[in-house]
C-alpha cells in the first residue's frame, strides 16, 4: 500500500493555485503547502525581497531545495509556484512524489487577477504587463505541458475548480498508485 500521494497544483501567476489548494485541502482535509510561502518563512524574506537580491537564479536554488524538503511528506495539498517546472530537477521530484495539475487562464484573466498585487510580482515589473504575462506563457508552454492534466480557470469559480480537479484525478486513478 503506497502512501497517499501529494496533489501539486502547477500553472502561471494568477491561474487559482492558493486559492484552490487551499479549498482542495479543506475538502480532502490534508494539510496545504504554499511553496511560496514556505520559501518565505524559511527565508524570512518575501517573494519579491529574494528576487531582487538574489536575482530569479537565487529564487530558482532556493525553490529547487523548498521542493526536495516538501515532497518528503505524503497526502499534502502543494501549491508551487508560476516557474517551478522550468527546472527539469523539480520537475521529476513532484512527479514521482505525486500528481500535477496545471491551472490555466487565459493572459487578460491573468492580469486581471494579478493587477491588484503587481508591485509584488517582480516577474511583471515593466510598463506592458500583458505583452509580458504573454511572453512568459509561451515560453513556459512545454514546461506546463508536462503535467499529468491541465484545467483552465478561466471563467469559474474556486468551488468548480476544485470540483474539476477532483474529478480529473478520479478519471486518471493518479492518486491510488
Amino acid at each position: 500500500m503506497h502512501p497517499m500521494r501529494n496533489i501539486i497544483l502547477v500553472g502561471f501567476m494568477g491561474t487559482g493555485k492558493s486559492a484552490v489548494g487551499r479549498s482542495l485541502a479543506r475538502r480532502l482535509k490534508r494539510p496545504f503547502v504554499d511553496l511560496d510561502r514556505w520559501m518565505e518563512k524559511k527565508a524570512a524574506r518575501s517573494i519579491a525581497q529574494i528576487f531582487s537580491e538574489n536575482g530569479e537564479a537565487g529564487f530558482r536554488k532556493l525553490e529547487q531545495e523548498a521542493v526536495k524538503e516538501v515532497i518528503l511528506k505524503s497526502g499534502q495539498v502543494i501549491a508551487a509556484g508560476g516557474g517551478v517546472l522550468l527546472n527539469e530537477e523539480n520537475v521529476k521530484r513532484l512527479k514521482g512524489s505525486g500528481v500535477l495539475v496545471c491551472l490555466t487562464a487565459s493572459p487578460e484573466v491573468i492580469l486581471k487577477r494579478t493587477l491588484a498585487s503587481l508591485p509584488s510580482r517582480p516577474l511583471l515589473k515593466g510598463p506592458q504587463p500583458r505583452e509580458r504575462i504573454e511572453e512568459l506563457l509561451a515560453l513556459r508552454a512545454p514546461s506546463y505541458a508536462q503535467a499529468h492534466k491541465a484545467i483552465d480557470t478561466s471563467g469559474l469559480r474556486v468551488e468548480e475548480v476544485v470540483e474539476e480537479v477532483l474529478r480529473k484525478i478520479a478519471d486518471c486513478g493518479l492518486l491510488n498508485q
